[in-house]
């Protein structure tokens, strides 16, 4: 059997992303080298076919996903999960996705009002958790994001985030 194939059937059938590790564990009879190429040579072949859907790199794993030309479409047949957030709570988990780990009471002093009720959102919709306690007194809560929050966003690390020059650009 083609590891290729294997890989693109079990990709299909999955809702979250796989990582190369949890591959490795499952697929004993297959080296990790293998297992490696035969990833990034599905990502390729997506690619290269032009369909409407590909093989993605997401949160630390692999992930099959509707490109977004088609997500419109799709969306009429499959409901998404709601992830639409009000403006403050995404404010809050802007702040945690850059500035993390970050402590409630720097998230308050950046936003200028508690943020209690977006924090509470983020951890029940696993965007955001607690990464332990910071070194100051008190030993306060520090949040961080999570994988949830990558594959959401359909971010491979946290380094895809936008830097802020490019965010400006934007704006323009």
């Amino acid at each position: 059997m083609e590891l290729i194939r294997v890989i693109e059937s079990i990709l299909f059938s999955s809702p979250k992303p796989i990582s190369p590790k949890l591959f490795r564990k499952k697929l004993p009879e297959f080296p990790s080298e293998d297992i490696e190429k035969a990833l990034h040579e599905l990502v390729h072949e997506y690619k290269e076919l032009q369909r409407s859907f590909e093989v993605v790199e997401v949160a630390g794993g692999y992930q099959m996903r509707t490109k977004i030309d088609y997500r419109e479409w799709a969306r009429r047949f499959v409901k998404e999960r709601d992830v639409s957030l009000t403006k403050s709570v995404l404010e809050t988990l802007s702040i945690v996705a850059y500035k993390q780990p970050v402590a409630k009471k720097e998230i308050d002093t950046i936003r200028g009002v508690d943020s209690v009720r977006a924090i509470k959102q983020l951890l029940e919709r696993r965007l955001i958790e607690i990464a332990g306690r910071d070194g100051d007194a008190g030993k306060r809560l520090v949040f961080r994001t999570t994988d949830k929050f990558l594959e959401t966003y359909g971010l491979k690390s946290l380094e895809d985030l936008p830097t802020l020059k490019e965010i400006e650009l934007l704006e323009k």
